[in-house]
C-alpha cells in the first residue's frame, strides 16, 4: 500500500496575505491536527502565484482555488481522503 500525503501551497504574496493567506494557513494548521487529516496533508506557504486577482489562491494537488476559504478546502481534503 502506497502512502500518499495532501500537498496543500498556500500563497502568501502581498495580494493573498491582504486577502487572508495567513489566517487561512492557521485555520488549516489546526485542522490538520485533528482526524482524518492527521498526519495526511502538509501545508506549503509559496510567494507568489500571479493569480493576484483571484486572492487568496491555493493549490491543492493539481487544482487552483481562487477566493478560497479553509472551509471549502476542508471539504475538498476529506473528500479526497475518503
Amino acid at each position: 500500500m502506497r502512502y500518499k500525503r495532501e500537498l496543500i501551497f498556500v500563497c502568501t504574496g502581498s495580494d493573498c496575505k491582504k486577502a487572508g493567506a495567513k489566517g487561512l494557513c492557521q485555520e488549516l494548521k489546526e485542522s490538520f491536527k485533528k482526524s482524518p487529516l492527521k498526519g495526511n496533508c502538509k501545508l506549503i506557504k509559496t510567494k507568489c502565484i500571479d493569480h493576484c486577482k483571484s486572492a487568496p489562491v491555493v493549490i491543492l494537488n493539481d487544482h487552483f482555488y481562487k477566493k478560497t476559504n479553509s472551509d471549502q478546502l476542508l471539504k475538498e481534503l476529506e473528500k479526497k481522503l475518503k
